[in-house]
């Protein structure tokens, strides 16, 4: 087996393909679609590396490497889930393949921006697979969780990793444009990956991004019509001393200009990323 990863690694490198879909490099991504068709446990162990692979199974992971070179499909919707904050998700061409470093800070709580024992509701605002919103509620086992997302499709996958994660008592998901479902609720965090891929940026991404639903990247021209409308109305839907949490991603420069007179917080993680910010509720009444 170690002989087949190495192998299939190679043969993913030449091919020059973009890693960036939940695995950085060719190895990782030979390795993950080796395990999908062995139907091998995490984490990895020396006993895996030494199994003996079948002729049927090597001919599934060739398959497997034709398809991820011919059509640049990322590995994640070739096997069907990804993982995210330690968690196993089911994903398909329906949703954004999650690879958000706000993983690493729902695993700390939002410690220290936040009282982790006085959160009570959290929203996510545009879903997706439901990664941040299951996430969070395992993160936080006494609080709601809402999500919200434009997509009906989306919101069919989401449905699935609720129930696969049994939380269906404490996740609700809603169709909504932003905060346009919401009424009058208000929440002790608002977190959210939305669109932010402006037109020229999305023209010019790898072939991989192209299987990925546009809806969930693109935000108009500059790549901020998603953000400036979350900074608009998060506000009235903040509790007080509660915290807005946003990805930026590579429009952190734009926002910044955009939106001068915001005391962000841009925060760093440990395990790499960047562009996500950091308001609180009084910050945001403030400006």
């Amino acid at each position: 087996m170690r002989a087949l990863v190495g192998a299939s690694a190679r043969r993913l490198a030449r091919a020059k393909l973009y890693f960036g879909h939940g695995t950085d490099n060719a190895a990782d991504e030979a390795a993950a679609l080796v395990w999908h068709v062995l139907n091998l446990p995490y984490p990895a162990t020396a006993q895996s590396y030494a199994r003996r692979v079948s002729a049927r199974a090597r001919a599934q992971v060739r398959a497997l490497l034709e398809r991820r070179i011919r059509a640049r499909i990322p590995a994640a919707y070739l096997i069907g889930r990804a993982r995210f904050a330690g968690l196993i998700f089911h994903v398909d061409a329906r949703v954004l393949i999650p690879r958000s470093p706000l993983a690493e800070l729902i695993e700390r709580r939002f410690a220290p921006w936040i009282e982790p024992a006085r959160v009570r509701r959290v929203l996510d605002v545009g879903t997706g697979s439901g990664c941040i919103a299951i996430a969070c509620a395992r993160a936080f086992p006494r609080a709601r969780i809402d999500a919200l997302d434009i997509s009906a499709a989306a919101l069919e996958v989401a449905h699935l990793n609720v129930r696969r994660h049994r939380l269906g008592r404490r996740v609700r998901l809603f169709k909504s444009d932003h905060f346009g479902a919401l009424g009058k609720q208000s929440y002790d965090i608002i977190v959210s990956n939305p669109p932010y891929v402006g037109a020229r940026e999305l023209g010019a991404l790898p072939a991989e991004y192209r299987h990925e639903p546009r809806v969930a990247l693109a935000s108009g021209r500059g790549g901020l019509e998603s953000i400036r409308i979350i900074l608009r109305d998060a506000a009235r839907h903040l509790r007080p001393h509660g915290i807005l949490v946003v990805e930026a991603g590579n429009t952190e420069v734009a926002v910044r200009r955009a939106f001068a007179g915001l005391p962000f917080t841009w925060l760093h993680f440990e395990r790499g990323g960047g562009g996500v910010f950091l308001l609180t509720a009084e910050q945001l009444h403030a400006g």
